[in-house]
């Protein structure tokens, strides 16, 4: 083995490691009806975990902008300074509101890439559509109304649309998109929040969905096209300014033109690693299940050279070694 697909590995691991403590924080809350301190729990548990990690790192998609939070911050520099440069996108509980509640495919993910690999976005609005690997360029369009990439994916994948599975957030803006899919004669997966996941389950066989479409928010595109780099799937998205102060915000990153459609390697380019760690249950990664004295949590990793992603079953022993944070 060479010696950077050794580092590559090496630190792959170390990702999985950061998205364990987050998720092992945040799952201590599970139900308490508080979704800030789950938040925090799992941003403070990741975030002293990273100041170990043998990178020169940049915060590029994060918890917002430097004085709008402490950790995370777009800009924060991370890691020890003892490895390679590269950009951090990172949210450290995605379904805060998903864990206050109990609810299903709450995760905890970050991605890394080197210098200038991320898009750097504001807390914002974000138009997407993904599906898995095997789609060919030119077969789903965001301009497109959803039954014609419906028809078109199912032609690709020799199918009925019928036999399609579409995932959206279950969200009072989804309402004509959600009637556009019915009529369309596809089968429909809501879910409560976790639009990273529902990106990421469109990639993965054992998903169970075959297209994510809808809006969220810009970071978690970010993050999910990361995860699609490494599934070989498909993404468009559009940002969204819904104020005068989103398209301020977007200025200031360098971000003007909100007709652009970005793929999923404008958004994620070069190397990059992707990783992510079930805090609830879902259909994409199991939840932490708390024992006596520990934890077993559930997480799976992806580098975009190889290809090759990994299922982790981590046991957490307590008595010898407690959580971070």
């Amino acid at each position: 083995m060479s010696e950077p697909a050794a580092k590559d590995r090496n630190l792959s691991l170390e990702l999985v490691r950061v998205t364990e403590a987050a998720a092992l924080a945040a799952a201590g809350h599970m139900g308490s009806g508080d979704e800030k301190v789950a938040d925090l729990a799992a941003i403070s548990s990741a975030h002293k975990l990273f100041a170990s990690l043998n990178i020169d790192g940049t915060i590029c998609v994060g918890e917002g902008r430097e004085g709008e939070c402490d950790q995370f911050f777009i800009g924060e520099k991370i890691g020890n300074g003892n490895g390679p440069e590269v950009d951090v996108a990172i949210v450290a509980l995605e379904g805060s509101s998903i864990v206050a509640r109990g609810g299903p495919n709450a995760i905890s993910t970050v991605a890394m890439a080197e210098g200038g690999g991320f898009l750097k976005v504001p807390e914002i609005y974000m138009d997407k559509i993904a599906v898995g690997p095997g789609v060919p360029d030119g077969v789903i369009d965001l301009e497109r109304e959803p039954g014609e990439n419906l028809k078109a994916l199912a032609e690709c994948r020799g199918v009925p649309v019928s036999d399609l599975v579409v995932c959206m957030l279950d969200r009072p803006r989804h309402s004509a998109l959600l009637e556009k899919v019915r009529d369309a004669g596809a089968r429909v997966r809501l879910i409560l929040g976790g639009d990273v996941s529902g990106v990421i389950g469109s990639a993965l066989p054992e998903g169970g969905i075959d297209m994510y479409i809808g809006i969220g928010g810009a970071p978690q595109g970010v993050l999910g096209a990361a995860g699609l780099r490494g599934f070989g799937g498909r993404m468009q998205a559009r940002l969204i300014a819904r104020r005068d102060e989103d398209r301020a915000v977007a200025k200031n990153m360098g971000i003007e033109d909100f007709d652009r459609i970005y793929s999923e390697t404008d958004m994620a380019s070069g190397n990059v690693t992707f990783a992510a760690t079930g805090v609830t249950y879902g259909a994409m990664l199991k939840g932490v299940d708390k024992t006596v004295a520990g934890a077993t949590s559930q997480s799976v990793v992806v580098r975009s050279v190889t290809g090759t992603y990994r299922y982790i079953e981590t046991h957490h022993d307590f008595t010898r070694r407690k959580p971070v944070g």
